[in-house]
């Protein structure tokens, strides 16, 4: 038989609590390491790129070339973060801003000038983004498919509306804005844009209800609708703000490149979520930094600009990318695995 002791009368049986800082001062501190690792591997890039090409590297032109480049695709990894934390993806953001940008450099678009090319290239973006919210939130279709959908339709229309060719754009107000004399303080107008994308970026999500259900939805999507999310509209949101971001980028190409192309955007889609994942957002969704995001943009154009300026070749440089990538994949994994 088999006897039951009941604990000491004012003992427990549990072991009392133990103290710990506060759950955001332990993100926080989580935080500072991150981005104190991606500026430390920014540093490094910049010292390597000092010490095998100093002249041509270091030149106040090639640096602010860097950030003019790390601009475009970083308007686009912004919206693609929000996407990722939310617990989805994104595949077609390199195809909308191909599509933004041609059509907005048709001959029709820009008989209405600068106005013209800008509000094109941010409709047709945001209008894609409606097509893939609605597919996904409304549609139940899963978001990898919905936008490889998209990636393909957006391409073959880009391609149809051009016929192959490259599409100048004549409209000198357009152009003035990638000339040096633009420049404000020395800083081109697009780095400019880019900034304030972040800052506003970072703002939405973390300082917003919209950002917390974003956070929300991508943690645990059952949880958030029972706590009165409606989560088919937040992803209906996220994928108009990830269309926003290209039409933005669209035309901050335009101002680049001075001409629409159908090849415009290509391998966006793995640039942004590339950038997004080194910068510590979890591709499962519920986490995500915006400043993290836009490190590893910067990381991988710094890379990139070394690469060009050494001459060497393509092919290397996407194996380093990758090599980055899987890295920062297993440092989230162990990570996770360890808190």
């Amino acid at each position: 038989m088999t006897q039951h002791v009941s604990p000491p009368r004012g003992g427990t049986d549990k072991a009392a609590p133990v103290e710990g800082p506060p759950d955001w001062r332990v993100r926080l501190g989580r935080a500072d390491v991150r981005t104190l690792t991606l500026l430390g591997v920014l540093a490094v890039l910049v010292l390597i790129g000092g010490i095998t090409q100093p002249d041509a590297f270091l030149d106040t032109r090639n640096l602010q070339l860097v950030l003019t480049q790390a601009s475009v695709i970083g308007v686009v990894t912004v919206g693609m973060t929000f996407v990722i934390v939310s617990g989805g993806i994104d595949l077609s953001v390199g195809a909308i801003v191909a599509l933004a940008s041609v059509w907005a450099t048709t001959v029709a678009t820009q008989e209405y000038g600068f106005i013209g090319i800008l509000f094109t290239a941010i409709v047709v973006g945001v209008g894609c983004g409606l097509v893939n919210g609605v597919l996904i939130a409304f549609g139940q279709m899963v978001p990898f498919i919905a936008t490889l959908a998209m990636l393909a339709s957006a391409r073959g229309l880009a391609l149809q509306i051009t016929d192959g060719r490259t599409q100048v754009v004549t409209v000198s107000s357009v152009l003035d804005l990638g000339e040096r004399d633009a420049y404000v303080l020395g800083i081109p107008p697009l780095v400019l844009v880019f900034a304030a994308v972040t800052v506003v970026g970072w703002l939405v999500l973390n300082r917003t209800t919209f950002g917390r259900r974003t956070v929300a939805v991508g943690g645990n999507a059952e949880a958030a609708r029972l706590a009165g999310i409606d989560v088919r509209r937040q992803r209906l949101y996220l994928y108009l703000l990830s269309g926003l971001c290209c039409g933005i980028a669209a035309f901050l190409l335009i101002v680049l490149a001075g001409s629409g192309q159908n090849t415009n955007g290509n391998l966006y889609e793995l640039d942004a979520i590339a950038a997004a994942i080194i910068g510590g957002t979890l591709l499962t969704g519920g986490r995500g930094h915006i400043l993290g995001s836009v490190l590893g943009v910067l990381i991988f154009t710094t890379i990139t600009n070394i690469f060009a300026l050494n001459n060497l070749q393509t092919d290397v440089q996407q194996i380093a990318k990758g090599a980055i990538i899987v890295a920062a994949v297993l440092v989230q994994r162990r990570t996770a695995s360890t808190h």
